[in-house]
Formats: C-alpha cells, sequence, structure tokens
C-alpha cells in the first residue's frame, strides 16, 4: 500500500517507521532538518525495550505534487498547522485515497455524518474558515486516536515511550472495507488497531483528561504525576472533566470508564510532560484550540456552562499568544 505521512515529529515518526518495517511504501511529506535526515538516513526507531531500528527505504520529500496520488493519508500534524497545508494535501489523493486523522482534540470534521441539530456544523475553533472541511474533504476520512506516547529526539529519531492502541472507525460507524484495510494494515506494523463503532466516543475518552491534564501541565510545568498529586491541581482536573462530561452527554457520548479511571489513568502514567508541555518549553505553539477551545465552542452550541474550563482556556491562549509572538520575534524561549 502507498502511504503517505504528513510530518515527521513523534508520533507521525512512529507510525511510518512502523508501517515501513512492515513493508509498506511509505512517503514523509516533511521540511528542514527532518527532511534532509530522513532523506539521509531514514527514520531511526528507539524502542522502550532498548531495541533500535531503522527504517531505511522510505521516500521524504516537501513536494506534494512529486509524491503523487496515495492509497492512504495520514495527517500526523498537529490541528493548528492543518490549515497551512490543506491546498496541498489534496495532490496527494486519488480516486479512492483515504484519509487517516491523528489530531489531538476535536477534529474539524467532528459533526460530519453526526445525525441530530449539529449534524454538518463546522467546528470554528480548529477550522475557523471551513478551508479544511473543503480541501480534506470528511468524506474520505477515517478517524483514528492515538494512545501512544513519543518523542523526537534529534531529526529523524524517534523514541517510543509507551503505547501502541491506534483504534480506528468511520464516522457514520459503518465497518467499511476501507476501514478494515486501514486496520489491517497497521495490525501487520504491531498496532492495537480495532474498528470501532462509535470513534467520537473514543475520541472523548482521550480528550476527557486531556482537555485537563495538557493546558494545566502547560501553565505549571507540570508533570501528570504531579499534577495529580497536589490537592488543589487534582480538584481543578476533577471540575473540568465534571464540565466537559456535561458537554459530552448533551452530545449523545457516554463514557466507558468513571472519571476516577480516567485520572488513575493518566497518573500512573508517571513523570510524563504532555504533549503541550513539551511543545511550550520547546517554544512552540501548543495545540490547545483543538484540545480546549473546541470544548468552550461545544458548550456553546449546547448551551452548557464551563466556567473552569472557559477560564484555563483564556489563560492557554495568552500562553499561546505569546509563544507565536516570540517566535515571530525571534526571541528564544
Amino acid at each position: 500500500m502507498k502511504i503517505a505521512i504528513v510530518g515527521a515529529g513523534a508520533i507521525g515518526g512512529l507510525v511510518g517507521a512502523r508501517l515501513a518495517l512492515a513493508g509498506e511504501q511509505v512517503t514523509f511529506l516533511v521540511r528542514g532538518a527532518n527532511l534532509a535526515a530522513v532523506r539521509a538516513n531514514g527514520i531511526r526507531l528507539l524502542m522502550g525495550d532498548g531495541s533500535e531500528h531503522v527504517a531505511g527505504h522510505v521516500t521524504a520529500t516537501d513536494d506534494y505534487a512529486a509524491a503523487g496520488p496515495q492509497d492512504m493519508v495520514i495527517l500526523a500534524v498537529k490541528a493548528h498547522q492543518l490549515p497551512a497545508i490543506v491546498h496541498e494535501v489534496p495532490k496527494l489523493f486519488g480516486a479512492d485515497t483515504v484519509v487517516v486523522t491523528m489530531q489531538n482534540g476535536i477534529p474539524y470534521w467532528y459533526f460530519h455524518r453526526h445525525g441530530g441539530p449539529l449534524a454538518g456544523t463546522v467546528v470554528r475553533s480548529v477550522d475557523p474558515q471551513g478551508l479544511i472541511s473543503k480541501h480534506i474533504t470528511p468524506g474520505r476520512v477515517i478517524g483514528c486516536v492515538v494512545f501512544a506516547a513519543a518523542e523526537l529526539t534529534a531529526p529523524g529519531v524517534i523514541r517510543h515511550l509507551e503505547g501502541d492502541r491506534f483504534p480506528v472507525g468511520e464516522l457514520d460507524g459503518s465497518h467499511s472495507t476501507r476501514v478494515s484495510q486501514v486496520a489491517q494494515s497497521f495490525g501487520q506494523a504491531g498496532f492495537d488497531s480495532p474498528v470501532l463503532d462509535d470513534i467520537r466516543a473514543e475520541l472523548w475518552l482521550k480528550l476527557w483528561g486531556n482537555q485537563a491534564f495538557n493546558p494545566i501541565s502547560a501553565l505549571s510545568r507540570a508533570t501528570l504525576l504531579d499534577i495529580c498529586q497536589y490537592p488543589a491541581t487534582l480538584q481543578v482536573v476533577e471540575t473540568m472533566m465534571r464540565e466537559a462530561e456535561q458537554v459530552a452527554r448533551k452530545l449523545g457520548v457516554r463514557f466507558s470508564i468513571s472519571m476516577e479511571q480516567r485520572i488513575a489513568a493518566a497518573q500512573n502514567v508517571g513523570q510524563h510532560k504532555t504533549s503541550m508541555l513539551q511543545d511550550v518549553e520547546a517554544g512552540r505553539e501548543p495545540e490547545f484550540e483543538a484540545v480546549v477551545g473546541s470544548i468552550v465552542e461545544l458548550g456553546r452550541l449546547t448551551q452548557t456552562p464551563t466556567p473552569t474550563i472557559d477560564s484555563v482556556y483564556a489563560l492557554s491562549g495568552l500562553l499561546a499568544r505569546s509563544l507565536v509572538e516570540r517566535r515571530r520575534s525571534g526571541v528564544s524561549k
């Protein structure tokens, strides 16, 4: 299968390398130092058990047209980076190309084939102008939720920290041939990739904790374990999760585990820096609109009060704006 990975960061590099090692024909769409490194050396994958693997037979390019039509396109960039590439991604499309989205938070396609009064609504916090939906049409999309942690330790070098679960699903819950093919390809690469009847519920399960832990970690510079063990921040987490749960319930989502279980799962990860904290420490814009801003937006759409989430969103927004301004002015973190 011809597979294009848009972005070769931690997750894109991990997924692309494993797919290539399993025999898929993988092309990375990357820029800068990553492009040079992957072209020269492939992707080097460092596993938690100490083993190392090199996916050397991969292609790396920054020219979408040159890559040509693919069977599968995996969007592995962050949600706020999608608008910058929406005009390029369609160059990878053939008649039957599927797009697998791996962004955190509420995705731009959330209300496509959703049913109910909000069906077809554009999530403006992640697709402000509707450009993503226009160019990467939701009809091509297979939803995917990433339950894995990895880090980019150097250009072209990925360290896998934990997790290998990548559940997938059609937006209408059907078990199509194409979603089965995606799951099979991921499974052959060593990932746990079940086909789900309700991919949105799985998105919410991850987001339920992330919308609290990620911004709190970015604002406090604390790990997951630190947040859980400090009573004041744990209380904020619980309040944000209760608010988010009310939003989710109004959208027909029911969680398969309790809030206490979701918090325990985060605590068990230990001294782990969330992806949002890693971005802040590196001076990068964090993915806060899709993770936090989207909950605020869905709260408004469902007429659900989210006062604590609103406050954390305001603080996170100021932090993100400051980071963007610093990068534009060339000021170091």
